[in-house]
């Protein structure tokens, strides 16, 4: 039990799990955008809404929610915790240091981007999910959409938190396979193909719902 303790809270151990938590999360990603698609259905909202309430009301799905509220909350604590102490292990910066010549720019905003996405999440989820699960109003999650993405502040705020994203995953999906092992040479083709796919193709059509919302409506 001592030996698997240190290896969690070892610096190793904390960037594995957050290679993993980042892994797990991207799958949520495809997920979601693969029913969000569904908005752009010409059938009133009608299969959009069918999914959505078979996600609020299949008993199997609440644990599901459960695990990935955890592993929000864990990637973020473990992110948090990596730059706290990487911040107090180098206190002092040195007077000669070019970071742009030793990590790139998306590394050293990983924090950052990290951090605007949480925010984002805390907004979207309140607007969304709390709304419609905990203070129901009779409104389907078609109309509900169909509302959020009405306002031009909210698309806007959608849309930086999306390139905030974007840049956030730049860095994380590279990164995770780093720290799993798994980027050899072999591979790089694959996982090159994989880090565009995740930091510029999904949320580029994750893009699309709102302003198909605001601009063809």
């Amino acid at each position: 039990m001592n030996k698997i303790s240190s290896f969690t809270t070892s610096s190793v151990g904390r960037k594995l799990s957050m290679g993993l938590t980042g892994f797990f999360l991207c799958s949520f990603l495809v997920v979601h955008l693969y029913l969000n698609l569904f908005l752009l259905k010409q059938d009133r909202g009608s299969t959009f809404d069918t999914y959505a309430d078979f996600m609020a009301t299949y008993p199997l799905i609440r644990p599901l929610e459960i695990i990935l509220f955890a592993g929000f909350l864990l990637h973020a604590f473990i992110g948090g915790w990596l730059w706290i102490t990487n911040r107090i292990a180098r206190p002092v910066r040195y007077a000669a240091n070019r970071p742009s010549e030793n990590s790139t720019l998306a590394s050293r905003t990983a924090f950052w981007t990290g951090a605007f996405v949480f925010i984002f999440l805390v907004v979207h989820v309140n607007t969304f999910f709390v709304r419609s699960r905990f203070f129901a109003d009779g409104m389907t999650m078609h109309e509900r959409v169909y509302e959020a993405f009405q306002s031009p502040l909210y698309v806007t705020f959608y849309l930086v938190a999306l390139a905030f994203l974007a840049y956030h995953l730049k860095h994380g999906v590279q990164s995770a396979f780093q720290t799993l092992g798994l980027r050899r040479r072999r591979y790089e083709t694959l996982i090159n193909a994989a880090a565009v796919l995740f930091w510029l193709v999904i949320p580029a059509v994750f893009a699309v719902l709102p302003l198909y919302f605001l601009l063809a409506h």
